[in-house]
């Protein structure tokens, strides 16, 4: 029971599939600027465990960073998703504008999973302080 939950987490080819499809970009496109075949990516994205240095090219050429396939999640982008749909001020209403909208939620999830980061880091610092003033008394 416990792996059968685990093995989606860590799916890396599930990832890069979905990624991928988020970008709006076929499996022969991502195959082209790879220098292989439609069938290697099929493969690819069915693969659990990828190789680095093919994770860090796939990364590239999809415009992320491998740690960001590796931390993806469906649920969090959804969260990311719907939370700016549900906050958006235009709804429509401003038909004819010049706005153009650059937001890319990929960057943005890699932003919060980097803060973090950070802070989980800072974190076991001031535990790891804690304990060597307890040791010391």
């Amino acid at each position: 029971m416990e792996t059968s939950e685990k093995t989606p987490l860590s799916h890396l080819g599930r990832k890069i599939s979905r990624i991928r499809e988020l970008r709006g970009m076929k499996q022969e496109a991502l195959a082209a600027e790879l220098g292989i075949s439609q069938q290697a990516i099929s493969k690819l994205e069915q693969s659990a465990e990828i190789e680095d240095s093919t994770l860090e090219k796939v990364a590239k050429v999809l415009g992320v960073n491998s740690e960001a396939i590796k931390n993806y999640t469906d649920e969090a982008m959804i969260t990311f998703i719907n939370n700016f749909h549900d906050h958006s001020s235009n709804q429509g209403q401003q038909i004819g504008s010049n706005n153009v909208c650059n937001f890319n939620p990929l960057d943005e999830l890699i932003k919060a999973l980097n803060a973090n980061k950070e802070l989980y880091e800072r974190l076991l610092a001031s535990e790891q302080e804690k304990i060597s003033i307890l040791k010391t008394k």
